[in-house]
């Protein structure tokens, strides 16, 4: 198991994990869900929408990795980090600069 010495180093290698259009929409999909989540969580109190984001969260991204990427989930190695860039590659999806950044680490799916 590789260790990285910062988080720069590390997001490469994030996503060269994602390189499958599928597997980042499928985490797309998992994030999205979670926040909702939590926001159920915040409203409600009932503890269970945290469970339900946990399991939407990490269901989508791990059914992404074990069944399209056919990887590990990044998760496992730096479980930090991994959701930092989980939420990083969301949002630059979300503002059409996701593109960039794949071609800029030279990332082709």
């Amino acid at each position: 198991m590789h260790k990285y010495a910062s988080f720069s180093e590390f997001y490469p290698f994030y996503l060269s994990e994602h390189s499958k259009p599928t597997t980042r929409r499928l985490h797309f999909a998992g994030s999205s869900l979670s926040l909702a989540c939590l926001v159920l969580l915040v409203l409600s109190g009932d503890p269970w929408w945290f469970v339900g984001g946990l399991l939407v969260g990490y269901g989508f991204a791990w059914f992404a990795h074990f069944f399209i990427e056919k990887n590990k989930p990044a998760t496992f190695e730096a479980p930090v980090w991994s959701l930092i860039s989980d939420w990083r590659m969301c949002g630059l999806w979300l503002t059409g600069r996701l593109g960039h950044e794949l071609m800029k680490h030279q990332i082709r799916g």
